[in-house]
């Protein structure tokens, strides 16, 4: 009886730690919270906010797996329409603040690879 109740056990634990991480994925709350600060700059220009720059160094580290990868250049494409952000500013963003992006910004990249 104790190997088929530890099985069972063991098998609890791993569907709660799936289960789990799952609502951990990055969502378009989290990445509009984080760059909130930084449409000023992206939709009119001048000077870039330390709040910004510390919103996007954020986003960077939350965009961990591919899908949170695919989520966040959606997000950006999504938004970057919506809001008619200047694609140079966009571009220059992560230079300004000191951050390598490994997700390329440009309106013509596919996101859905």
């Amino acid at each position: 009886m104790k190997g088929p109740m530890a099985i069972a056990m063991l098998t609890m634990i791993v569907m709660g730690l799936v289960m789990v991480y799952p609502s951990e994925a990055i969502g378009c709350n989290d990445l509009s919270g984080m760059l909130s600060t930084c449409i000023g700059y992206l939709t009119s220009g001048g000077s870039l906010t330390k709040r910004c720059c510390d919103g996007s160094k954020r986003v960077l580290a939350a965009t961990r797996s591919r899908a949170d990868k695919r989520t966040t250049c959606i997000f950006f494409k999504s938004a970057a329409l919506r809001l008619k952000v200047r694609h140079d500013l966009v571009g220059s963003l992560p230079g300004k603040c000191g951050i390598v992006s490994p997700i390329p910004i440009r309106p013509d990249i596919n996101y859905n690879l």
